[in-house]
């Protein structure tokens, strides 16, 4: 057998001998930005098909990213989850993100007997679990799950760049970067954004205290 170009299937091989059928990987993107959803996803690869050049979706060009995400799509089992900016604030960002994970899992077309999450804070899933730090540099089905979770929030962020064309969404992904920032300022927050997140709050104070500046000088 050739070997594997990326990172194989030791650890998730290892679980199949010793009784676990079948293995999930799990994985978010986007717990930093100020805007947008927490994604992520899971993943069941087929051990027979197991897509080579598989890496911590980071250290990946885009096109690459897209071309595995495509593969994997085509022969693993995959499911994706949302936490919208709504969750967020509402929750905080660890809780939201380990709700998006939870059901993640539960979304899979079968329940895992063991799943392997990156990572150091593992959701409440119904399976045995273990949270790898730096696994999805690490572990293949993680990788997988993290291509997953990075594709499809990136295809999000595309679109709403195009709603809402005055916060350049699409180039930066909802991160505070300076042409989110200079955005942010001119524009005041959108319905996509994260409102509990500092630079966000901020921003809204400032709108509000020069609404009320104007009020007073009316």
């Amino acid at each position: 057998m050739p070997a594997w170009r990326g990172l194989d299937f030791s650890r998730e091989r290892a679980l199949y001998t010793g009784g676990f059928a079948p293995v999930a990987g799990a994985d978010e993107v986007g717990r930093g930005p100020l805007a947008g959803p927490v994604v992520a996803a899971a993943v069941v690869l087929d051990p027979a098909r197991v897509p080579q050049g598989l890496d911590d979706s980071k250290k990946l060009t885009r096109a690459r990213r897209e071309a595995l995400y495509a593969e994997i799509c085509a022969t693993a089992e995959v499911a994706v989850a949302l936490a919208p900016p709504v969750r967020i604030d509402r929750d905080n960002i660890r809780q939201a993100t380990l709700w998006a994970l939870a059901n993640a899992v539960r979304g899979l077309p079968r329940c895992p007997a063991f799943l392997l999450v990156d990572g150091n804070d593992p959701p409440q899933v119904a399976c045995a679990v273990e949270a790898v730090v730096g696994g999805d540099g690490l572990i293949a089905s993680i990788a997988a799950a993290s291509i997953v979770a990075k594709v499809v929030r990136d295809r999000l962020m595309a679109g709403v760049g195009a709603a809402f064309p005055a916060y350049g969404f699409e180039r930066h992904m909802g991160y505070g970067t300076p042409e989110h920032g200079a955005a942010l300022r001119a524009h005041g927050p959108c319905l996509h954004h994260r409102r509990s997140f500092a630079p966000v709050r901020e921003q809204q104070l400032a709108l509000f205290s020069a609404a009320g500046e104007l009020e007073e000088a009316d």
